[in-house]
C-alpha cells in the first residue's frame, strides 16, 4: 500500500536526538547547541519593508520570483563572484534552499545514465535532503566519506569508472556542514573537470558561504565560468537564513545554466511553493545590502576566537574554516552527547545522526556537532561546560 523507497530512511536527526535525551533530566540549565538556527539579529529595517508590502499577501505570489528579486540576486552574484547571469533566465528564487536541493533533482536527474540506474553522489556526513531526493527519483545514492583523511570534503575522483559513468548529479556543500571545510579553487577545478569528463551535474550547496574567518570561499559557478565549463554543469544554491539571520523568511535561490533553470521553473509551475509577495520584497532588499552581512560575520569572528581559546588545546580540535559549527572529536558521539546532557545540560548533536553507515563504518560516529549560534556569553558558558565535561 505504501512505497518502499523511503522505508530504510533513519529517523531524522532532531527527533532522534529527542528520543535519546528527553527522558533524562539535564544536569544544569539547558544550553541548546544543536540546530543551526541563527540567533543574531536580522536587520531592523526588515520590519519596515514587510509593513510597506503587507498588502501583497492579498495576491498569489510571482511563481518565478518578481523581476526585481531576480535582478537583486543576479546583482549579488555579480558582486560576490564576478559572474554575470541573466536574471530572468538563470535565477530562480526559492522557498528556502531545502526546496531547491530536493526539487532540482526531480527536475534534472535523468531516469537512466549510461543505460543503467543513475547514481547521485553525496558527502558523508551530509545535509539529509540530498539522500531523500535521490531516493525520490529512483537514483542510487552513494555516500562518499568526507573525513579528516580527505580534508573533510568527499573525494569523488577516487570512485571506480564504472560508478562515475553512471553519476547524474553530485551534491557538494561548501563551506561544509558539519565540518566547516571550504572547497578551494583547486578542489572545485578538479570536481568540475571530473563532471565534464563523465557528464554529470554538480549541485553546489553554498548556504554558509558568507560566514567565514578571513577569505571569502570561492564559488562553484565562479570557477566553472573561469574554466569554460558547460553552462549547465553547475547549479548553485544560496539562502538568506545564515547570511542574514532570517531562517523564518524561507528565502533562497538557485542559479545556473538557462536550460537547467528552465526545467526548475517548469516543475515549479506545477508543484512549487513560491515565496509570498511581501517576503519577496523583503528578500529583494536584503540581497541588496551587505552592511548587515559584514556585521554578522564580525560576530562570528568573535565566536571563532572564543572557541579557539576554550578548545584549542584539545587533541584533534580543528578550527572550522567557515560556517558556524564545531565538529569535535570524541570516543562515541551518542555517549558523549548523553553524558554532556545529563551532567551539564548542554545539548549537542551526535555526528552519526548526520551520516550513513557504509560497509560497517559511519563517518562522524566519533564526533559531535556543536552550533555556535547563541549569543557569545551563552556560547562561551556552553563550551566551557563541554570542555570540562568531555575533555578533562
Amino acid at each position: 500500500m505504501f512505497p518502499e523507497r523511503f522505508s530504510d530512511l533513519p529517523e531524522y536527526a532532531f527527533p532522534r536526538l529527542r528520543t535519546l535525551l528527553d527522558s533524562h533530566e539535564p544536569g544544569g540549565e539547558p544550553i541548546v547547541m544543536t540546530i543551526g538556527e541563527p540567533r543574531h539579529r536580522f536587520p531592523d529595517w526588515v520590519r519596515g519593508v514587510l509593513s510597506e508590502n503587507v498588502d501583497g499577501f492579498g495576491q498569489y505570489p510571482a511563481n518565478d520570483g518578481t523581476p526585481a528579486l531576480q535582478q537583486a540576486i543576479a546583482d549579488w552574484i555579480a558582486r560576490r563572484y564576478g559572474v554575470t547571469v541573466d536574471a530572468a533566465r538563470q535565477v530562480l528564487p526559492l522557498n528556502g534552499t531545502r526546496e531547491g536541493l530536493f526539487n532540482a533533482l526531480i527536475a534534472l536527474c535523468p531516469e537512466t545514465k549510461a543505460g543503467k540506474r543513475p547514481v547521485v553522489l553525496t558527502p558523508n556526513p551530509f545535509y539529509q535532503v540530498y539522500a531523500v531526493a535521490a531516493l525520490a527519483v529512483g537514483a542510487e545514492p552513494i555516500y562518499v566519506p568526507a573525513t579528516e583523511a580527505t580534508g573533510n570534503l568527499p573525494d569523488y575522483g577516487s570512485l571506480p569508472e564504472t560508478v562515475l559513468n553512471r553519476v547524474a548529479v553530485a551534491y557538494i556543500c561548501s563551506p561544509a556542514n558539519p565540518q566547516g571545510a571550504v572547497a578551494d579553487r583547486a578542489y572545485w577545478s578538479g570536481l568540475i573537470a571530473l563532471a565534464e569528463r563523465h557528464d554529470f551535474q554538480i549541485f553546489a550547496d553554498e548556504c554558509y558561504s558568507e560566514i567565514y574567518r578571513d577569505t571569502p570561499p570561492p564559488g562553484a559557478l565562479q570557477v566553472a565560468r573561469e574554466l569554460g565549463a558547460h553552462p549547465d554543469r553547475v547549479v548553485i544554491f544560496h539562502s538568506l537564513s545564515k547570511r542574514s539571520n532570517l531562517p523564518g523568511l524561507r528565502s533562497g535561490f538557485a542559479a545556473g545554466g538557462a536550460d537547467s533553470i528552465a526545467r526548475l521553473k517548469q516543475l515549479r509551475a506545477y508543484a512549487g511553493a513560491p515565496l509570498p509577495m511581501p517576503l519577496q520584497a523583503v528578500a529583494e532588499r536584503v540581497w541588496q545590502d551587505e552592511d548587515h552581512v559584514v556585521a554578522n560575520r564580525a560576530l562570528y569572528a568573535e565566536k571563532y576566537a572564543i572557541a579557539d581559546e576554550i578548545l584549542g588545546d584539545i587533541q584533534g580540535y580543528s578550527p572550522p574554516e567557515a560556517g558556524f559549527f564545531l565538529w569535535l572529536p570524541v570516543d562515541d558521539g551518542e555517549a558523549a552527547t548523553m553524558k554532556l546532557w545529563r551532567e551539564t545540560g548542554v545539548r549537542v548533536l551526535p555526528g552519526a545522526y548526520l551520516a550513513r553507515d557504509v560497509g560497517g563504518h559511519t563517518p562522524g560516529a566519533d564526533r559531535i556537532r556543536v552550533a555556535m549560534v547563541a549569543d557569545k556569553e551563552e556560547m562561551q558558558r556552553g563550551l566551557i561546560k563541554l570542555r570540562d565535561c568531555l575533555y578533562r
